[in-house]
């Protein structure tokens, strides 16, 4: 029997500045602690190899943070330190984000030599004014250059992340964005809609009245413009945020939306293993402490919680990660995952919905165009119906396959 799949994230906090609008576990001002923390996560991996034990790596995602503010040689380092663990596919994807500016071609040079295949380049926008507005560092003509020395580093599969929905943003200039980004002939593009959340600087700005909020409306027109332009340009949509030119879509990501298990590595890493999700602990100053304290007494000696979530939520989840991506998923693919029939779960809202026109209920579940606009709004009808049938006791059902 060919060992289980397994993905494996990599959690890196550093960044040169800590952008307005973000929320993750990110830090900046801290390269003073780069390599005890490349050290920790050499001595966390170590300590996880039973929790790889019959499993073959099929992915593996650097996220951030900054990735790319990593020395190379700790990527490979850590790399190297995997492949003598557990097997990695000789075809796995190994992902890592970079940001425009800060990235040399010697760097680049240097992390395809030390195994990675697949760069995301965090370009965002393409205009000045809308970087500056994001705290972002690079220009529009740092990300052209980026991408061009990546390809000559010998990357064959390239992302760019673009930003829409600023405030006060135009829709011709978010045309004008996504037109540049193709044009630079990437092989993957994902549109990420700005978000405001709770506790950032951004958030802040606009409870002072600083910035005027998004305008969700807009960013809706935005989304279809982008739809269109995309599918126009040869690129198919995926997932709700991602689209990909053949062969380029991220095998990483479909791991989260497939119910896929992923090992967590680094400080505030999320992962999630046989039905549990669990997160290590988030500043990068603790972590490393907890994994040189812990490292001899458990496979994961950073972790600060974990959970099985109540078999509302485990429901919930599933389907709404599934429902991302644009093929959906079949009925009988629901049953044979949690044992019940996917009519008698979640039917009366599958119905509304359809009823609504936001879904398409066969041969497969699966949004329909102005769906892909309410994925949020369904997801939360599905979660209320859930909690209000199933138990709420938490109930650990494990992956059949």
């Amino acid at each position: 029997m060919n060992p289980q799949p397994i993905a494996v994230y990599v959690h890196i906090p550093f960044c040169t500045i800590k952008c307005g609008y973000c929320d993750f576990n990110a830090y900046a001002g801290m390269d003073n602690l780069k390599d005890a923390y490349a050290q920790a996560l050499l001595t966390e991996a170590a300590a996880a190899a039973p929790l790889l034990a019959g499993r073959t790596i099929a992915s593996i995602g650097f996220g951030g943070g900054t990735p790319g503010e990593m020395a190379p040689h700790h990527i490979a380092q850590l790399l190297t330190h995997l492949r003598q663990i557990a097997p990695i596919a000789p075809d796995a994807e190994i992902t890592l984000e970079v940001n425009p500016g800060t990235t040399t071609e010697a760097h680049l040079h240097a992390l395809r030599q030390a195994g990675v295949t697949r760069l995301s380049i965090g370009a965002q926008s393409f205009h000045t004014t809308e970087l500056t507005f994001l705290d972002r560092i690079h220009s529009p003509q740092a990300t052209a250059a980026t991408l061009r020395t990546a390809r000559i580093a010998g990357f064959h599969s390239i992302n760019l992340d673009l930003i829409y929905g600023l405030p006060g943003q135009p829709l011709a200039d978010w045309l004008t964005s996504l037109k540049t980004a193709i044009d630079l002939a990437p092989d993957h593009i994902s549109c990420y809609a700005l978000t405001i959340e709770e506790g950032t600087t951004l958030a802040r700005r606009i409870q002072r009245g600083e910035t005027p909020p998004p305008d969700p409306d807009l960013a809706a027109d935005m989304y279809e413009a982008a739809t269109d332009l995309l599918a126009h340009a040869g690129f198919q949509q995926y997932e709700l945020s991602n689209w990909a030119k053949p062969g380029h879509q991220s095998r990483h990501n479909r791991t989260y939306w497939t119910d896929g298990d992923y090992l967590a590595l680094g400080a505030g890493a999320h992962g999630y293993l046989h039905g549990e999700r669990y997160e290590n602990v988030a500043h990068p100053k603790a972590y490393i402490e907890a994994v040189r304290a812990r490292a001899n007494r458990t496979p994961r000696p950073a972790l600060a919680r974990i959970t099985t979530p109540p078999l509302a939520a485990q429901l919930a989840d599933w389907l709404a990660l599934r429902l991302r991506l644009l093929e959906g998923f079949h009925p009988s693919e629901f049953q044979r995952r949690w044992r019940l029939p996917l009519a008698r779960t979640v039917g009366p809202v599958l119905q509304e919905c359809q009823a609504l026109g936001l879904l398409h209920t066969a041969p497969t579940v699966r949004l329909t165009r102005p769906g892909r606009l309410l994925h949020g709004e369904i997801a939360a009808r599905l979660l209320a119906h859930l909690q209000r049938t199933m138990p709420p006791a938490p109930t650990p059902i494990r992956p059949t396959s």
